[in-house]
């Protein structure tokens, strides 16, 4: 069967997420798209998890638990995980990894953890768009070791992206899916030569006109759940 996804979007608890990224917010998008199946991966952190799974599965919708990890290397590596337990227990490694530097608010934006009720709960000091402290093959185990699937992010893009930062794709992390941007797919970029991936396509919304942009694609699966998507990404047994 078909299911149209989008596995990258952004809460307002990321600093570059806008205000209006609430859970409500997300999952009413996601209805409204038709989505099957979509993921809430903030920067290096997993703390709006359990108020957006309540609500889809209130909508009826499968949430993948996410995060997106900067490295050290300050590449991004989108996290999917099997539970949002595993997430959690992720995001608050990599929370500790994270230099010690405070947000800023009026500069970067709040980075605000939200209710079901999309009611502030609590508020993360740490600026999370730094890198933590984890290089990038730490961080593809670590997320490996939880039951969950790495996945370099954006690879098409000139910052933050496995390419642009290290240049290859490193063989011994094991990649089996990439991730590429919508533009990116549009101009017809392809992984380097020679490498096979699975490629997804994602909007990385961090705001609603963004998520509500995004022409999903669709995953075929044997059936749709948290399950049968992190096997065919991850080439899990």
């Amino acid at each position: 069967m078909l299911a149209p996804y989008d596995l990258h979007i952004h809460s307002c608890l990321s600093p570059c997420g806008e205000e209006e990224m609430t859970p409500n917010n997300i999952v009413g998008m996601a209805q409204i798209l038709e989505l099957s199946v979509f993921a809430v991966a903030d920067h290096n952190t997993a703390r709006n998890l359990p108020a957006v799974r309540k609500l889809a599965e209130e909508a009826g919708l499968l949430l993948i638990p996410a995060m997106e990890i900067t490295t050290a290397e300050e590449v991004h590596v989108l996290s999917l995980f099997p539970s949002v337990e595993a997430a959690l227990e992720m995001g608050e490694e990599v929370y500790a990894a994270l230099p010690p530097v405070r947000n800023k608010p009026d500069i970067f934006g709040y980075q605000r953890i939200l209710d079901e009720n999309d009611e502030p709960v609590g508020e993360l000091e740490k600026l999370l768009i730094n890198a933590a402290m984890l290089p990038i093959d730490a961080v593809f185990e670590k997320v490996r070791g939880y039951g969950g699937v790495p996945i370099p992010a954006h690879i098409d893009k000139s910052a933050n992206s496995v390419l642009a930062n290290l240049g290859v794709i490193p063989p011994e992390l094991e990649a089996k899916t990439v991730e590429i941007s919508p533009r990116g797919i549009d101009r017809g970029f392809a992984p380097p030569d020679g490498e096979e991936y699975f490629v997804i396509t994602d909007s990385d919304a961090h705001d609603l006109e963004t998520m509500s942009g995004h022409e999903a694609r669709a995953l075929e699966l044997e059936e749709i759940s948290v399950g049968a998507i992190l096997k065919q990404l991850g080439g899990l047994e």
